[in-house]
């Protein structure tokens, strides 16, 4: 491991020496973030071909996000305790080997404990590439690449229906999991070649209990939400006995964290105004990418009987946005050292874009999705990673991992729960429609998982294939209108955080002198 000092050194690294690090640290970013969505074209023939449900659909996402969010701030943690290149390597093999897993899966069971296993490493991926970012790059400068960063996460987000499409019709939905084998392996080489970090000598007491109980807090409700509804009533003996004890977890967290040497969700960072307002913004923006995205890759296919390919095309307009959402706005930041303007207009753009989506219907003409998805990618990509900088901002060079790992952990968090939420909606929403066209066409009621769980069209016949796919193309409008007033949520945090000017210097000083350069301070 890299010598640790107790004195930190600013990094002197030059544009083309940061590139060469992004590049090993981006290409493991886009594959694990891109194993996020790449599986919604492909989750309609998974799901038909291991013989699983809606809520499996469901599930396919929510697990591998589950575990992402779970285990960030443990890997976030940890990076400002170890050596960070280390890390990231054993971040990288750890979601190699879910890939892996994945692709061999034979049943559902088998492919949600790889997609965990894929999820583990996804959150070590996201966690140290921005802590890395933090540590070599002063905010100031950052805005320039974290805007390259915010353009991955989002393209590898909106175009993993793409690439999952035209696999699944070509080579088999098995190679949505093994294509990120080659591109993990060449993003560990590219970090043992190009990675060179500074690790600061400091006490290590690692926060098991504080680990044990935030997976216990963000699981509980996201798996009671998935069945809540459908196998038990919302208000019933078994939601207590999800609920209950994830109250008493969050109770139990708050007391560990306050008294612990090395929390991983630090008060003293979670407690700052930018902080808390960040943490209550990203849960919006997760919701927006990963449910928006995954439900709307579903529409396309079993409402409007797109194949795999076509519905990844069809999402190219969100691809787009969020590419040029994120380069502006980085690039913008970076020249004015000023964020907040250009992430209120995103929040704006993201609400627009979420609220026309909530008139979707089976007959919503293509090119009104279009702008409409455009308008959702701009707003997306300028907040995602933005607000990850402002947060960064507010701490030194020793925190920078925890820090980050607290925004990540609510925006993974957002988004879990956004699928798990919204996929429950959209179920119950679905098996109302069915019943109702169903009794129109004077067929008898629907039974087990014809009232909204099954996506083996293949195996419906007409008038129920039609009603099907109206039933999904009617119901999906809806779950945009909830993004949409979350996404409210988010404007109104960003509006009252405190638009303090990004520094200049990696490490945080109380006094700069106007140059940028810093002084110490007694």
């Amino acid at each position: 491991m890299t010598e640790r000092s107790t004195k930190y050194t600013e990094p002197d690294m030059s544009h083309k020496e940061i590139l060469e690090v992004l590049t090993g640290l981006l290409s493991m970013l886009f594959v694990a973030m891109i194993s996020a969505t790449i599986v919604s074209t492909a989750l309609p023939t998974i799901i038909g071909d291991l013989q699983g449900t809606q809520t499996s659909y469901t599930w396919v996402v929510t697990a591998s996000l589950l575990a992402m969010t779970v285990s960030s701030p443990i890997w976030s943690k940890l990076s400002d305790l170890f050596d960070k290149k280390r890390l990231v390597q054993l971040a990288g093999l750890v979601f190699l080997v879910g890939s892996l897993c994945a692709g061999f899966a034979q049943n559902v069971p088998e492919l949600l404990a790889a997609r965990g296993l894929q999820g583990l490493g996804m959150g070590g991926i996201v966690a140290l590439t921005q802590a890395i970012m933090g540590s070599i790059i002063p905010p100031r400068q950052r805005g320039r690449y974290t805007g390259y960063m915010a353009s991955v996460m989002a393209v590898a987000t909106v175009s993993g229906p793409l690439l999952g499409g035209f696999l699944v019709d070509t080579v088999g939905w098995r190679w949505c999991f093994w294509v990120a084998v080659p591109i993990s392996l060449g993003g560990v080489v590219m970090i043992q070649k190009f990675l060179h970090l500074q690790t600061l000598r400091r006490p290590v007491h690692i926060d098991w209990l504080g680990a044990i109980l935030i997976s216990i807090a963000a699981s509980l409700p996201l798996v009671w939400v998935s069945f809540a509804g459908r196998d038990f009533g919302w208000l019933s003996t078994e939601t207590a006995l999800f609920l209950v004890p994830a109250v008493v977890a969050i109770a139990a967290l708050v007391v560990v964290e306050r008294k612990h040497p090395e929390p991983l969700v630090p008060p003293k960072i979670v407690m700052e105004k930018t902080t808390m307002l960040a943490i209550i913004a990203s849960i919006a923006v997760g919701i927006a990418q990963f449910g928006a995205t995954v439900f709307l890759s579903q529409f396309f296919q079993v409402a409007q009987g797109f194949s795999p390919t076509q519905a990844g095309l069809l999402m190219l307009p969100l691809i787009l946005g969020s590419m040029i959402g994120a380069t502006a706005s980085g690039q913008l930041i970076t020249r004015t050292g000023y964020w907040k303007r250009y992430m209120i207009t995103g929040s704006f753009m993201l609400i627009a874009g979420l609220g026309l989506m909530g008139f979707t219907s089976h007959s919503t003409p293509i090119w009104h999705l279009s702008i409409f998805m455009v308008l959702m990618g701009l707003g997306q990509g300028s907040m995602m990673q933005n607000l990850v900088l402002v947060v960064q901002n507010t701490v030194d060079v020793r925190d920078i991992g925890a820090a980050s790992g607290v925004v990540s952990f609510f925006r993974s968090l957002g988004g879990t729960i956004g699928i798990a939420v919204l996929g429950a909606i959209l179920t119950n929403r679905v098996g109302d429609h069915i019943a109702s066209g169903m009794r129109a066409e004077g067929l008898p009621a629907p039974k087990g998982d014809a009232g909204g769980g099954s996506l083996d069209l293949e195996a419906l016949s007409e008038p129920m294939l039609t009603i099907v796919r109206h039933a999904y193309g009617d119901s999906t409008g809806y779950i945009f209108v909830v993004a949409g007033v979350l996404a409210v949520v988010s404007l109104i945090a960003i509006w009252r955080m405190p638009g303090a000017e990004l520094r200049t210097t990696v490490a945080k000083h109380d006094e700069q002198d106007p140059l940028g350069v810093s002084q110490p301070v007694d």
